[in-house]
């Protein structure tokens, strides 16, 4: 069974920056979308990024989330099957439990992704 698993959160002030790193075993993720979803306390989960499979007729394309858009970053590092959200200019509304996923096209439902880690807190306070 693949495993993914994300790193990186932590606590943050306002208006700062942090990285999540999403990783897996068992799973090349260049073949596949990698979505990072979130969910705050009483919140349904969000998708905010995902970026489309680097093969085939996939483009590679990042999308966001307009809640995101212009502050996160998403990218690959293919030699260490990692993909990376970059935050910046976080605000108190971004602390959540921050999760990556996998599937075979992307989007942002749940339902787009077939494989998920445990998630990773963020929180954004002074």
């Amino acid at each position: 069974q693949p495993q993914v698993v994300e790193s990186g959160g932590g606590l943050v002030q306002p208006g700062g920056s942090l990285r999540l790193s999403c990783t897996a075993s068992g799973l090349t993720l260049d073949y596949y979308a990698i979505g990072w979803l979130r969910q705050a306390p009483g919140k349904e989960r969000e998708g905010i990024s995902y970026i489309k499979s680097t093969g085939g007729s996939s483009d590679g394309a990042a999308h966001f989330a307009e809640s995101v858009k212009g502050r996160f970053a998403i990218s690959r590092d293919s030699a260490k099957n990692t993909v990376y959200l970059d935050m910046n200019s976080l605000k108190p509304e971004d602390s959540a439990v921050y999760y990556c996923a996998v599937g075979p096209w992307g989007g942002f439902d749940d339902a787009d992704f077939d494989y998920w880690g445990r998630g990773t807190q963020v929180t954004v306070s002074a």
